[in-house]
């Protein structure tokens, strides 16, 4: 039998290097270190190039998976860049932070058996050969001459500006904020999505013609009613996302050492307090920390506070690890660098001394009982189980709520009652003929790849809206 014959394909994704545990809890470098040019080809060379790719139907902004990855295996990197491009603006920041494992990866054929293909890891690949070897633009259609304003520029508001200038919209983003990127640059951390990552992706569409206004606040600066009759857009896109933070609402949360997760991140990441003096934001770090919560900003918070200085860091959930919506890779990683896992707690309590610090927080024991609405084990108390954790600081990470800022400066805008814009979900047209919504803003929170897929859907949505109204 020959060679060929006796060799099986490689059940495992080839590994991806890492920084140390021991080295990066003490550094907000990036943790994941990409593969290499022979490491991406190894991978690439299991792909089956299947005549249906499932990948593709898992991936909300619809790349063409068996395309790229053949370019990569005929060591065409950039052109495999540009496939990738020709449906998603934000390459290298999805092979970062999608959780791929739940989407394309997810309905990889070859992952029937064994570990699916690395899709991520390999467009994370690419988009970083690309940049670091001077990408160019890809075609843009000629000006149409219509206008089309984009407020926000997280990741459903690049997203839909990417799709739109390509078509030959004249496109402006409105960016509250003095830097571009919403949840990107604010929310997740340095080691995790490197903010140099989120400035490159945005100044490549800013070359193919999006023009981006900072500290621009819609409902005040502006109304989406004043863009619409005084500005003359012919279309207003909303991804605004979900930025208001959300707190448990026990005795307690007003010390001063209790701080929202959006705050917390918000401080360390976009106004970069982990370089403080450098920069002159500074940052309260307590030596034993609780976050509260069980999602990836419950992570990102607790292993920031760990690379600030805190000798110990616990993350309080209510449910069981079985239960926990955070990835696993950042569950694994948050393990490996020393947090501490304090499951079926749950917080009633903080206590705090005369000068309004925390000194503890007082918990109950839980356990799981039937399922609820979102289909897992409800939490329910365990009776006379109260205690106190020894804690000096407690980052609340337990959701976000809409940002009422727009909702309520724009008349005639249809809401939920929760304060989300009602927007269709194929199309994004919102209650207002003209105005188009997006990601976190309508759903509430959820995914970045989520919130891009929303923008691409809005961008076509607009396209045929102003196409039929000039018909």
């Amino acid at each position: 039998m020959s060679e060929k014959k006796q060799r099986k394909p490689p059940t495992k994704k080839v590994p991806m290097r890492e920084q140390e545990p021991v080295k990066r809890r003490k550094n907000f470098n990036e943790v994941a270190l990409g593969y290499s040019e022979k490491e991406a080809l190894a991978e690439a060379e299991k792909c089956m190039q299947c005549r249906n790719p499932k990948c593709v139907s898992g991936c909300p902004v619809e790349v063409p998976i068996r395309e790229f990855i053949e370019l990569i295996r005929e060591r065409d990197y950039m052109a495999a860049a540009a496939k990738i491009k020709e449906t998603n603006s934000l390459p290298a920041i999805c092979g970062r932070v999608c959780p791929q494992e739940t989407q394309c990866e997810h309905t990889c054929i070859y992952g029937t058996r064994n570990e699916p293909i690395a899709i991520g890891r390999l467009e994370r690949f690419v988009a970083d050969y690309a940049r670091e070897h001077e990408e160019p633009l890809p075609p843009v259609t000629p000006k149409n001459g219509k206008r089309v304003a984009i407020v926000g520029s997280g990741p459903a508001g690049l997203t839909c500006a990417g799709d739109l200038v390509k078509m030959g919209y004249d496109v402006t983003i409105l960016e509250a904020f003095h830097k571009p990127g919403g949840v990107l640059m604010y929310g997740i951390p340095e080691f995790r999505l490197p903010k140099a990552i989120v400035e490159a992706e945005v100044e490549f569409l800013r070359k193919m013609g999006v023009t981006i206004s900072y500290d621009y606040v819609i409902g005040k600066t502006r109304t989406i009613h004043q863009l619409m009759k005084e500005d003359r857009y012919d279309a207003v896109f909303i991804g605004t996302g979900a930025g208001a933070p959300v707190f448990m609402k026990i005795p307690g949360e007003n010390l001063v050492t209790v701080f929202s997760a959006n705050e917390f991140l918000t401080r360390v990441n976009l106004m970069k307090a982990y370089k403080f003096p450098e920069y002159d934001t500074p940052v309260r770090i307590g030596d034993r920390v609780a976050v509260v919560g069980g999602g990836n900003v419950a992570m990102d918070a607790a292993r920031t506070a760990l690379r600030l200085g805190a000798s110990e860091v616990h993350i309080v959930y209510r449910r069981s690890k079985d239960e926990m919506p955070a990835r696993h890779e950042e569950l694994v990683h948050a393990e490996e660098e020393g947090i501490r896992f304090d499951y079926l707690v749950n917080p009633v309590e903080v206590l705090g001394d005369d000068k309004g610090k925390a000194v503890g927080m007082a918990c109950i024991r839980m356990e799981l009982g039937e399922p609820d609405e979102s289909g897992r084990k409800r939490p329910v108390p365990v009776p006379d189980s109260r205690f106190v954790m020894d804690v000096d600081m407690v980052v609340m990470a337990i959701g976000t709520a809409s940002n009422p800022i727009v909702p309520t400066s724009t008349p005639g805008l249809e809401l939920t009652k929760w304060g989300y814009i009602v927007a269709d979900e194929q199309t994004g047209i919102t209650s207002i003929p003209g105005v188009f919504a997006g990601g976190d803003i309508v759903t509430g929170s959820a995914t970045v790849i989520s919130a891009m897929g929303a923008g691409k859907r809005a961008a076509r949505g607009i396209h045929e809206y102003l196409s039929a109204k000039a018909a």
